[in-house]
């Protein structure tokens, strides 16, 4: 967990919403955390995850996933040596390229250049 790098117009949720969310106990969700599944970050002293990093879950109506992709670049930039603040700053910083910024693309058919370019980053 870091202190919040996000613009305060990015939606977050807290830990039990993301725990609602997904249909899973409020210590899944700690240990995502600390598994570096998910990042979260303190806005208010509060612990909140970014609301962009779930998808409605298609077999399990009313309930949402993760990103697919979120783990393994997760993975990917903390290999690379980025701290969770870095990371998150990368994620919701703007890509002309892309275009928007990468956590959008994530939404995309765009993922694996996501991840693609974040492992050029760690080299």
């Amino acid at each position: 967990m870091c202190d919040d790098v996000l613009s305060e117009t990015d939606e977050v949720l807290t830990l039990p919403d993301v725990a609602e969310l997904l249909g899973v106990p409020v210590t899944r969700v700690h240990q995502m955390l600390r598994d570096d599944l998910l990042l979260a970050v303190r806005r208010d002293k509060i612990a909140v995850i970014p609301s962009t990093f779930f998808v409605a879950d298609e077999e399990n109506v009313g309930k949402q996933r993760v990103l697919k992709q979120l783990p393994g670049l997760i993975a990917v930039l903390r290999d690379g040596g980025y701290s969770h603040a870095e990371a998150l700053r990368w994620m919701y910083e703007e890509d002309p390229s892309l275009p928007g910024r990468p956590v959008d693309a994530l939404h995309t058919h765009s993922a694996r250049e996501v991840v693609r370019r974040a492992q050029a980053l760690a080299l």
